[in-house]
């Protein structure tokens, strides 16, 4: 059974894998900047956060986290965050890597999805495009 929510052949199925968090905030923004633009090009877009990627979507941790730009300043990773959950973008993590952090799915935002293993192969091998940061 297929985690993929379209039965649509036409429409492109693309799935970002997070695992950088925290102390590599510079690379914490892009995967939510892609998956919004792949939204807004009418695919499915799913974002999986693995190793250190629960971070980006743990309670607070949006606030905490400022994407640097050159120059100083920069945006808190909630802007991108929002950004991707209001165009559709779904947020699924990986149990043992919220165990590998000391969270549960209480310490997730709104709207984050735990699937297994198993379930995140099949949705690889489903997609069109698999992209990790």
């Amino acid at each position: 059974m297929s985690v993929w929510k379209t039965n649509d052949p036409d429409t492109k199925k693309i799935l970002y894998v997070q695992t950088h968090g925290e102390k590599d905030p510079e690379r914490t923004a892009t995967p939510f900047f892609l998956a919004t633009a792949g939204a807004a090009m009418d695919n499915e877009v799913c974002i999986y956060f693995t190793m250190n990627g629960p971070q980006c979507v743990a309670k607070g941790n949006g606030d905490t986290i400022i994407i640097p730009r050159k120059g100083g300043g920069g945006k808190e990773l909630k802007f991108f965050i929002e950004q991707a959950q209001e165009i559709g973008v779904r947020f699924l993590v990986c149990q043992p890597s919220l165990d590998l952090h000391g969270y549960t799915m209480d310490d997730m935002i709104e709207g984050v999805e735990m699937i297994g293993g198993a379930a995140f192969n099949d949705m690889a091998c489903d997609a069109d495009a698999v992209i990790g940061f």
